[in-house]
């Protein structure tokens, strides 16, 4: 369960912070036992026993939108315990204990079992079932998140709506406008940290030396 510490709880009474915390427990737990895309899949059921990773928190202001587990994540069950994730955690310039404290981020993907993969060995897109059946009532259990990062067009598509631009690299291009624009919670769109897109860093320099040292400063203003 998570901890209702005065850091984390924020605004939120110490009774309201207890039921949150419960009641997200008890939804994670739903979550970790679905077998949707099994039992009732969209298209071609998952081809391997389900293994749904993620970490939702109650008291985390910094949601990490990702996509979906890889093949080590899915043996780990752990999310990003894997080569982006330590090119994720460089961006966000934490340490890996600071990215799994639980008080300080919320790790929840637009697929929550690996999905997969194509012929050409590339995982495949998250899994239909996931977002329909789970995303906003597990939303709704994170009252505190105040910044979305949105890994990929999955989840630019789901936080974004319209405001994702056609594709990713001008979605993140335009980063600064929907930083200011955002309602409620800020979004900052990233592109996956995955080893397959260090070609788009080479060929987008902006990235890593305008957005990025952004990112960092609203992380560590944050987390502290």
């Amino acid at each position: 369960m998570h901890q209702c510490s005065s850091l984390a709880s924020g605004d939120l009474q110490p009774a309201e912070c207890r039921r949150l915390s419960v009641e997200l427990d008890s939804f994670a737990a739903e979550v970790r036992a679905c077998r949707i895309c099994v039992e009732n899949p969209v298209g071609k059921p998952l081809p391997h026993e389900p293994r749904p990773v993620l970490r939702p928190s109650s008291s985390a202001r910094i949601l990490i939108a990702s996509q979906a587990p890889g093949t080590k994540v899915h043996l780990s069950g752990m999310p990003f315990t894997d080569a982006s994730g330590d090119r994720l955690r460089r961006w966000l310039g934490v340490t890996s204990d600071e990215f799994y404290d639980i008080e300080k981020f919320a790790i929840v993907p637009m697929g929550f079992c690996f999905p997969g993969q194509d012929a050409k060995g590339g995982d495949l897109p998250p899994r239909r079932e996931c977002a329909p059946a789970w995303r906003t009532p597990l939303m709704a259990l994170m009252p505190r998140i105040d910044l979305v990062l949105t890994i990929g067009i999955y989840a630019q598509s789901w936080h974004l709506g319209a405001a994702r631009r056609p594709s990713l690299t001008e979605t993140v291009m335009g980063w600064r406008m929907i930083w200011e624009s955002s309602v409620g919670a800020k979004v900052l769109p990233l592109p996956h940290p995955s080893w397959r897109n260090s070609g788009w860093l080479k060929q987008n320099p902006w990235f890593e030396m305008d957005l990025l040292p952004f990112l960092r400063s609203e992380i560590r203003y944050r987390i502290g």
